[in-house]
């Protein structure tokens, strides 16, 4: 799978988390701090991220920042991007089968380098929920703001 990645600092988890998609058989995109002369601000590289999911370059976004939230403020301002702010491996597995969540928001002060493998397992083991109440949530997320 095709990840983009992006954070703000390179501090806590941002380097681990490039290597264990890696070691994963991702292939990674990087932006932010991760990506030499490139602008880190948390708005900026998240959208980034964010934008490689929009235009297909990648499949997925993690994108951090010191408390996450920003990261997904920024990535969620993209039309289809649905960014889920996991501080748990179960926020993370529901976000990906209630929400259909592409972009998982990491908080770079939070995440242990033990929890991130966690938040990883559980964000790859989920799919999306095919219930028709939960794939109509999702549909109406992509009507929400257009008139």
């Amino acid at each position: 799978m095709r990840i983009s990645v992006s954070s703000d600092m390179d501090e806590g988890v941002a380097r681990q988390l490039v290597t264990e998609l890696r070691r994963r058989g991702h292939s990674v995109i990087s932006h932010g701090v991760l990506q030499p002369d490139e602008k880190d601000d948390w708005a900026y590289c998240s959208e980034r991220a964010a934008r490689d999911v929009v235009d297909g370059r990648a499949d997925q976004a993690v994108v951090c920042c010191w408390t996450g939230t920003g990261a997904s403020i920024a990535a969620n301002k993209l039309p289809g991007i649905r960014a889920a702010l996991c501080a748990d491996a179960y926020t993370a597995a529901g976000a990906r089968r209630w929400n259909d969540a592409n972009v998982l928001a990491l908080s770079l002060r939070l995440t242990s380098p033990a929890l991130l493998a966690e938040i990883l397992d559980a964000w790859f083991d989920g799919t999306p929920s095919q219930e028709p109440g939960d794939q109509e949530n999702i549909r109406h997320l992509g009507r929400i703001g257009l008139g």
